[in-house]
């Protein structure tokens, strides 16, 4: 393995010697490889079916910044970008390296516990902003490699998630506090930019993207981030987006790999690459209809590991939260963020415990459905999938228990087939009648679950809604 450390790299970038990204051969490495033809609309509904039909990831920020966990000379509000919240000097950020030993890590343990949630795939940080590498990259030495732990991450956690039947998939930062070449340098920080070179960046960040889609078997997401300063341009963006679907045709990348999202609202306008929107810590007020969409979320107030930070979500929250997101026909994406020994917090297992004890049982009602045919409804939320009959389900996701047993669904002009509690293993039938424009199923005096109750709803044709 031969690399060369960051102030090596940095002179030779002055001295104008042709070494791209710290290694010699990475010039005929990042080549574009051979781009295929244009795809169709067909094509993209297969790239994208079970992404589609998945709803429900986990995301995991994991890195260095696990190390002080939130805590910088007495300040104890930092996560992630601790390096720049906190304004550490790379010198002295880099020392975290000899600290990060994660010795109670345990890929199969996280992905257990992820799959126990109902949860179908894993969104991990390859690399952060800090620019370290959580796989072994022979572009660098600031990873994983370097640390006392040593073991490839990222190696094990693809080994494990294949193991147990979801997907894997990777967080890659565009931005890169640490590699001398990316540009600009923070506002405070005293390192010089003499003899950045900006594309000598763009084809590291593409050799780290080669290893990452070519030896790690087949990857679900690439899920980019970092992308906003004006150094990245649509220039930039498009053609890593086609590059990355050459290394792997079956992939999706997300919206930020180019230029132009909204902010944290997520979304995109204009001619762009990328497969979905990417809405940040909210949910669409209304949706997006026929757009692909995924609500990234922290359960706490912060993505990496703050040990002071217990402001979490409550199950019941995070689960409503859920049935919300699929009820406008978008994943979620819940995230977790390890400590430095290599845990998940006892807060976060507790809280992804119970929501996979209530998709055990309501999980139709969320994998694989299509937003709903109502624009709003009193007492909670809808899903629907159709059915092999032709007819459409309706799963009502019931948060307010109607005391007198009456639930209304106002405007379905559909006709009424059957319904049933999806807690009640054997379906039992519930009444269910016709009020002039009120379809009224009568349900049992008590809620299945306090939180969301799903009462299936067969209709007979597509479920038209007077949307007045």
């Amino acid at each position: 393995m031969y690399r060369i450390g960051t102030m090596g790299l940095l002179l030779l970038g002055i001295l104008g010697v042709g070494i791209v990204g710290g290694c010699s051969s990475m010039r005929a490495e990042t080549e574009p490889p051979r781009a295929g033809p244009p795809e169709s609309a067909a094509q993209r509904d297969a790239r994208m079916a079970w992404w589609r039909e998945a709803r429900f990831g986990m995301f995991i920020h994991w890195g260095l910044y696990a190390v002080p966990a939130g805590e910088w000379q007495g300040q104890t509000n930092h996560a992630e970008w601790i390096r720049e919240t906190a304004r550490i000097p790379l010198e002295e950020y880099e020392q975290f390296v000899a600290q990060f030993n994660p010795v109670k890590f345990n890929a199969d343990e996280w992905v257990r516990i992820a799959k126990d949630a109902g949860m179908k795939y894993i969104v991990i940080t390859s690399k952060h902003h800090d620019g370290f590498c959580l796989f072994d990259s022979r572009h660098t030495e600031f990873d994983v490699r370097s640390t006392p732990f040593r073991r490839d991450i990222l190696k094990e956690l693809a080994e494990a998630c294949r193991r147990q039947g979801l997907r894997i998939c990777w967080y890659h930062s565009i931005m890169d506090w640490h590699h001398p070449d990316y540009l600009p340098r923070r506002a405070w920080e005293q390192r010089s930019a003499e003899g950045a070179d900006f594309g000598r960046y763009c084809a590291y960040l593409k050799g780290q993207l080669r290893e990452l889609l070519t030896n790690y078997g087949p990857i679900g997401v690439l899920w980019f981030d970092g992308e906003w300063e004006d150094t990245w341009t649509h220039e930039h963006g498009e053609p890593l987006y086609d590059y990355v679907r050459a290394l792997q045709p079956d992939i999706i990348v997300n919206n930020r790999v180019d230029k132009g999202r909204g902010g944290m609202a997520g979304m995109t306008s204009g001619r762009h690459a990328g497969d979905y929107g990417t809405p940040e810590q909210e949910i669409p007020a209304t949706g997006l209809p026929g757009v692909d969409w995924e609500t990234c979320m922290t359960m706490n107030d912060h993505w990496g590991y703050n040990k002071r930070d217990k402001n979490f979500k409550s199950a019941a929250e995070l689960l409503r939260m859920l049935a919300d997101i699929a009820s406008k026909g978008g994943n979620y994406l819940l995230n977790v963020g390890p400590t430095a020994e290599g845990e998940f917090p006892p807060e976060s297992v507790a809280r992804l415990a119970e929501m996979g004890r209530w998709m055990k049982i309501n999980g139709e009602a969320i994998y694989g459905t299509q937003a709903s045919p109502f624009p709003s409804l009193p007492w909670g939320r809808c899903t629907q999938r159709a059915l092999p009959d032709g007819r459409k389900r309706l799963y009502l996701h019931v948060f307010e228990w109607p005391a007198d047993g009456r639930l209304e669904v106002l405007g379905l002009l559909a006709d009424p087939v059957r319904a049933f509690l999806l807690a009640d293993p054997d379906h039992a039938p519930l009444a269910v009648v016709r009020e002039g424009d009120v379809v009224v199923v009568t349900l049992p005096s008590s809620a299945p679950d306090p939180v969301n109750s799903v009462v299936a709803l067969d209709v007979q044709r597509r479920p038209a809604v007077d949307r007045k």
